[in-house]
Formats: C-alpha cells, structure tokens, sequence
C-alpha cells in the first residue's frame, strides 16, 4: 500500500469516527465558553454545505449572552441545556433568499468558477424560477437547505472536541416575538453547542435492509 493510500484510510477512519462519536448531548459543562471566533469558524465550515442552487438560504443567529440564554430557557421549556451550553444556535431559513442571487453568482464570476455570460443565465432563470414557486415550496426548499448545514454544523462541531444537540422542542411564536425575527426568516431549530458534563446515551439505528430498497420499494 502507498503513503498516499494508507493516508487516505487514516483521514476517512478519522471522518468515520467523528461520525459514530457524535452524540445529541443534554448536559453541557457551564465553564466552558467556545469563543465568539472559534463559533464563526465552525459556521463558516458549516455553510459549505450544500444548497438548492447554492442559494445558501441558512442564517445564524448566535446566542451566547447568558442573559439571553436565559430569556430563551422558558421557551424552550426550560430544556437545561439551553443555559448550560456555551452557545445556543439558532438556525433560520430565509425566504427571500432569492435577494442574494446577485452577490452568489457575482463571486462565482469573480473568482474565475463561471463566466460573466453564464451567471446573468442563472440569475435569471433562478430568478423567473422563484417568483413561480408557491410559498409552500420554498419553505420546503429552506428547510431541506437548513438541514443540511445543522447536520454539518454538528459533525463540524464534533470533529473539534464540542457537542451538539439538535432542538425542535420549543415555542416558535414566542421565540420569534423574543427575539425580533421578522417575517423574511423562519426558526429550522436550535443547535446548543458547547462541551459534554455527561457523554450522550449510545442509541440504536435500524438495521440497513429495513430502510434500504434498490430500484423499487416493497409492497406492504
């Protein structure tokens, strides 16, 4: 075996296990404090997740006060780890995404990833494409885009010695009043994140051949 393929095995175990050792964990260690740089870090790796036409629909707001962790704790339903991460974050789902077509695919232009000619293309046509969809599709749209970069905020976090754990038991309306969230966003869920007091519990998944099916499904 070469250097370069027995690197390759090391870096995909490494992979594997951040995968298999990640946790939703409810008991987080209160001194440790993830820096504001550090969490900007973890999201910007997180955002390369992919997105329906890479319209990147995710927004962060990052709660990390402790004044403000306990203004959410009851909204939440008093759900401890909210006050005792280092940070709660709350993933939204911009429906207007559509806005910041021209700034996308002006980067892509700028750096040398697609001409001029064919970013004005795909303006375009995302464009005449949005205004058609109902806003029931778009919603959906947001919230599969906003799935994908929790999943990757969650093994991000794992891969640097952090916990997670995902929430979507909480009071939506309230945290929307709470919090000032306009109309244009909607709360996915919350991801706290910070350092495990206790491990997560080990959970079970169902066997493969149960949730796995090639070419047809079976007849129930």
């Amino acid at each position: 075996m070469s250097d370069s393929q027995t690197t390759q095995l090391l870096e995909q175990e490494l992979f594997f296990d951040t995968i298999r050792e990640r946790r939703s964990v409810r008991n987080y260690d209160p001194a440790v404090k993830i820096s504001q740089e550090e969490l900007t870090e973890i999201l910007q790796q997180a955002t390369l997740a992919p997105s329906s036409a890479n319209m990147q629909p995710w927004r962060f707001l990052v709660i990390d006060s402790t004044e403000l962790q306990q203004k959410l704790l009851p909204i939440a339903f008093n759900q401890q780890q909210v006050v005792e991460a280092s940070a709660v974050i709350a993933i939204l789902g911009d429906l207007e995404n559509i806005k910041e077509v021209q700034k996308i695919y002006g980067q892509a232009v700028d750096a040398g990833f697609m001409p001029e000619q064919t970013a004005a293309s795909f303006i375009e046509r995302y464009t005449n494409m949005h205004a058609s969809l109902p806003p029931e599709i778009i919603r959906q749209i947001v919230f599969t885009d906003c799935g994908l970069v929790a999943m990757q905020l969650m093994n991000i976090a794992r891969a640097k010695g952090y916990d997670t754990v995902p929430m979507g038991g909480y009071d939506k309306g309230k945290f929307i009043e709470a919090f000032g969230i306009s109309d244009r966003y909607v709360p996915v869920m919350l991801v706290a994140i910070g350092k495990a007091a206790n491990p997560g519990r080990p959970t079970t998944r169902l066997p493969i051949e149960d949730v796995t099916f090639f070419n047809e499904m079976p007849q129930e």
